[in-house]
């Protein structure tokens, strides 16, 4: 299995877990131009879509995704928030499984300022167990057999207060109510069983409040695994159960 990221952070997320025979595209905020390129234009070998909230750089591309055929499994808060309506939605709420393909979908409850988003395990024979994580203050679950984690590290508390001052109080607020903090991140994995995971994905890094280099080595030390930081692109090849 392997992990393409067409975009991550505000700008735009999307990824694809994917191998030679069927693909998952995990968000859909970018333009759909660009997931098909990820895609190699074969849209065949798509599953479904995941979609976490009604954010436009996560959603930008639902209602193209739908006429272009795909699946979008999504909960119904997103769908009435963005005012879609499709024969091609399948809603899922917290506590939900699906299975599309050779992938099983289990959704869970985030903290959001929106209505009904979610989080996602996704299971597979060969990627595992895999963690999506993104657009949350914290995670009020402990996962157990974890193999794969793709979570958000959003913005570095210091950081945030230095920039973000009075002036920008609303500004500040609004990331740190909405957002996963560095901090919040590690203690998250932290409070996690680790022993087989085998990537950590780090996203939605924010552009003026993160620090890519540092909190790579922050959950690097934290957590002794390897650490990816995501940016549009990227390709982790052995995004598998185990290491090779």
């Amino acid at each position: 299995m392997r992990l393409k990221v067409l975009g991550t952070g505000s700008n735009g997320n999307c990824y694809i877990l994917e191998n030679d025979i069927e693909s998952l595209v995990i968000e859909l905020g970018i333009p759909f131009s660009k997931i098909k390129q990820g895609l190699g234009f074969d849209l065949s070998k798509v599953t479904a879509a995941l979609c976490t909230h009604n954010h436009n750089d996560h959603s930008k591309s639902l209602s193209d995704a739908l006429n272009a055929g795909i699946k979008v499994i999504v909960s119904k808060g997103t769908t009435e928030a963005k005012n879609v309506q499709h024969h091609g939605i399948t809603h899922i709420r917290k506590g939900q499984k699906i299975k599309v393909g050779n992938f099983e979908i289990l959704a869970f409850d985030i903290h959001h300022d929106v209505p009904e988003p979610l989080g996602f395990l996704i299971r597979h024979e060969e990627c595992g167990l895999v963690c999506f994580l993104t657009d949350t203050t914290y995670c009020n679950y402990k996962f157990p057999g974890l193999n794969n984690i793709i979570v958000e590290a959003n913005y570095c508390e210091d950081i945030i207060y230095e920039k973000l001052l009075a002036d920008k109080k609303f500004l500040r607020d609004r990331v740190i109510n909405s957002h996963m903090s560095i901090n919040t991140c590690r203690d998250f994995l932290l409070a996690n069983d680790l022993s087989a995971v085998n990537n950590i994905v780090l996203i939605h890094l924010s552009d003026s409040n993160s620090n890519a280099m540092e909190f790579e080595k922050k959950i690097v030390a934290a957590t002794g695994k390897k650490v990816t930081i995501a940016d549009a692109g990227i390709v982790i090849e052995n995004f598998n159960k185990s290491a090779i």
